[in-house]
């Protein structure tokens, strides 16, 4: 179902505007209480583990897209708003380093560990930064551009199925003992679902980059030679932009559950990560997400 540009802006304004309030019951917050729910139903019966994994997925995901099909087009704006995160990705993000601005370390590496899954209790002031950094830039594919991509090539209900797809993988999608095989389907669907919108982001970072006056021949010449290196097939890609253009690296160790887990460096360290590079990591999130919102409204018009 098509969404016209108007909508598309309204959708856009009323996330700058208000975010995700924690007083509103937030739909994809319910979204994970019904998943919950199947993923218990599921469980239950006699189905092979990875076949009752898949069979969760198409009915979470469709339960989903039915729920936000039938309520259309009348709660186009409202869906595009509840779809997105640019300010809520923001906000979470600058809490962190306000910590950091006041001298609490303890209050920034626990407000850390409410947006990212690494161990944060032990993290120093650079460990802190670099985890923001990176969840940015990883998180900027996936609740602003994947989600838009998704908007223009099949309206609000694909738009659904993306972030219900996205929010599976981040519920089950792990490589534990209880989910490595009820959880496979909603890991490598998400890995399908994110493999052009990662690709798209990077090349939105390298035309913001250019245009914000940062190095965007170096964001090109690392994400070309580094992004591949990650264990993801797609996180890399708008982390390897983001640590081009900024002149700085990403990646190396962090901790899971006091699990050791190093990934290849991404970017070249000519500038120190400091605080200061988190202002720059702002400018480049909002301006790609004005230009992937521009280019979803010229695709529409």
């Amino acid at each position: 179902m098509s969404v016209a540009p108007w909508e598309l802006l309204a959708g856009v304004g009323l996330d700058l505007l208000v975010g995700d309030p924690r007083w509103f019951p937030h739909p994809v917050r319910g979204f994970g209480w019904l998943a919950k729910r199947l993923e218990r139903l599921w469980r239950g019966t006699r189905v092979p583990l990875r076949l009752a994994g898949g069979l969760f997925w198409i009915t979470a995901c469709g339960s989903a897209t039915l729920i936000v099909s039938v309520t259309l087009p009348w709660a186009a704006i409202f869906w595009i708003w509840a779809l997105l995160a640019l300010r809520d990705l923001d906000v979470e993000a600058t809490r962190v380093l306000r910590e950091l601005d006041a001298g609490n370390l303890t209050g920034a590496q626990q407000k850390l560990s409410l947006i990212v899954g690494r161990d944060t209790a032990e993290l120093d002031e650079a460990g802190i930064i670099r985890a923001v950094v990176e969840t940015v830039a990883e998180n900027l594919n996936d609740a602003v551009i994947a989600p838009l991509f998704f908007l223009a090539l099949g309206g609000v209900p694909a738009m659904a199925a993306y972030k219900a797809a996205n929010t599976l993988d981040s519920m089950v999608g792990y490589r534990s003992e209880k989910y490595r095989e009820f959880g496979w389907a909603s890991a490598r669907l998400d890995d399908v679902a994110n493999f052009l919108p990662a690709r798209l982001s990077a090349l939105l970072i390298w035309c913001c980059a250019l245009l914000l006056g940062y190095d965007a021949r170096r964001s090109v010449c690392v994400t070309l030679r580094d992004a591949s290196s990650q264990p993801s097939p797609n996180a890399g890609y708008p982390e390897a932009a983001v640590a081009g253009a900024l002149g700085i690296r990403l990646g190396g160790l962090n901790y899971y559950q006091g699990v050791p887990s190093r990934k290849c460096y991404l970017g070249d360290p000519v500038s120190p990560l400091t605080r200061g590079k988190f202002t720059q990591v702002r400018k480049l999130l909002y301006g790609t997400a004005a230009l992937m919102t521009l280019a979803v409204c010229g695709a529409r018009s």
